[in-house]
């Protein structure tokens, strides 16, 4: 999933733009940093260029529009939230539920370490859907399911090692987390602290322990 990759419409970049330092990297990863924290729809292309330290003008080198650029940015933070959640998901150390814990414990820690007024990327745009282009609904989309399938994986994984019963509907046991875990992170963002984190996550693995002990 990528946005367009035809020519650009003022000049050329230089070859390798995939280096951390090079620009085109350096708008990206300051990219997703600012829409973690602000709408799509209320940042400018000027504040991302500043932010990133890349000169004025230079933007269309590299993107052939902003929302050209709001799709790379979804691509990006994808990437990178689905190799978290395979650290976690797939930590053969850890029993299955145990690394669900964990994956919560360190999204609590990176959402404290910027005092809650960076949330979900995704869930941030998705917020916005009614502003924003439609091929954005589509990419969005996506990115919940793949962290869904990823998520259920791990609930299998837990099924295997007779955590949680053979009946649970894995895949919806998934899509129920992300639904009200990105409430979650919304109303810690609101608040700016962890409680509707803590609140969700009990409540969650209540669910799982009443169903245990249902089956």
């Amino acid at each position: 999933m990528s946005a367009s990759t035809g020519p650009r419409r003022r000049g050329r970049p230089p070859k390798d733009q995939t280096r951390p330092d090079a620009p085109r990297a350096r708008l990206l990863r300051t990219g997703v940093a600012i829409l973690t924290e602000k709408g799509f729809s209320a940042v400018g292309v000027e504040e991302i260029l500043e932010a990133a330290d890349v000169p004025k003008g230079s933007f269309y080198h590299y993107f052939d529009s902003k929302d050209a650029f709001g799709l790379e940015l979804i691509d990006a933070y994808a990437d990178y939230f689905a190799r978290k959640l395979d650290r976690w998901f797939d930590n053969a150390e850890r029993a299955p539920l145990d690394r669900l814990r964990d994956f919560i414990a360190d999204a609590r820690s990176g959402m404290a370490r910027y005092r809650y007024r960076r949330g979900c990327l995704v869930g941030n745009l998705g917020q916005e859907m009614g502003a924003l282009p439609e091929p954005f609904r589509k990419r969005l989309a996506a990115v919940f399911r793949d962290w869904e399938t990823r998520t259920s994986r791990c609930l299998r994984a837990a099924q295997e090692a007779g955590e949680i019963p053979k009946g649970i509907d894995c895949e919806g046991l998934a899509q129920f987390f992300w639904t009200g875990w990105e409430g979650a992170v919304l109303r810690a963002k609101l608040e700016r602290r962890p409680e509707a984190l803590d609140v969700f996550a009990e409540g969650f693995f209540a669910i799982v322990h009443a169903k245990c002990r249902g089956s």
